[in-house]
């Protein structure tokens, strides 16, 4: 794949909405969760518009609903956009209670379109890797960082790896890692 215009452009956009953000409780400039979800879907054989929308997966749930929504839309196509509000699980805020909002995520999820089901995965395998790095640093004390803590985090990818229906390597990669982290936590 070459790379286009559109996706120099979705870098520098999607840096302006996130440059203050960090990973939650991490000091990680949220810049690199962005790029690394992005680097996943190109790396698994992702087109550049599902690319794209690996940069701008969480702009709308972070940086302003619908009204960022749209300037997605007029910015880089309805593709990407469909893609970015299939991976977005609220637009509210404040957002609904967290385990609610999880559920109708995953119940999202399993009748999702394949591009938003291939981007999603790639987002949640890069955290689950995350969660299993910071894991060994930290420990038990990890779990403070997560809205649903430790037996919440734990369902929820344990939920994700069994809700996504596409056959990519990117869905087994993420169910081997949930593994190793249920085996991690579970010492």
């Amino acid at each position: 794949m070459i790379l286009s215009e559109r996706y120099a452009d979705a870098l520098v956009f999607a840096f302006q909405l996130h440059r203050e953000q960090e990973r939650s409780g991490s000091g990680v400039p949220y810049y690199a969760h962005l790029i690394g979800v992005s680097s996943l879907v190109m790396e698994c054989g992702g087109d550049e518009d599902e690319a794209i929308a690996g940069l701008l997966h969480d702009a709308a749930e972070d940086q302003g609903g619908l009204e960022t929504l749209a300037k997605i839309a007029l910015r880089f196509g309805p593709a990407v956009s469909a893609i970015v509000e299939g991976c977005t699980d609220s637009v509210e805020s404040p957002k609904p209670p967290w385990r609610a909002r999880k559920e109708k995520y995953l119940r999202h999820l399993k009748e999702a379109p394949p591009s938003v089901q291939f981007v999603s995965a790639c987002d949640k395998l890069f955290n689950a890797r995350a969660i299993v790095r910071d894991y060994r640093e930290a420990g038990e004390a990890l779990w403070a960082r997560f809205s649903g803590g430790r037996e919440g985090v734990l369902w929820y990818y344990g939920a994700l790896a069994e809700t996504f229906t596409i056959s990519r390597s990117v869905v087994d990669e993420l169910r081997r890692v949930v593994q190793e982290l249920d085996r991690l936590v579970a010492r």
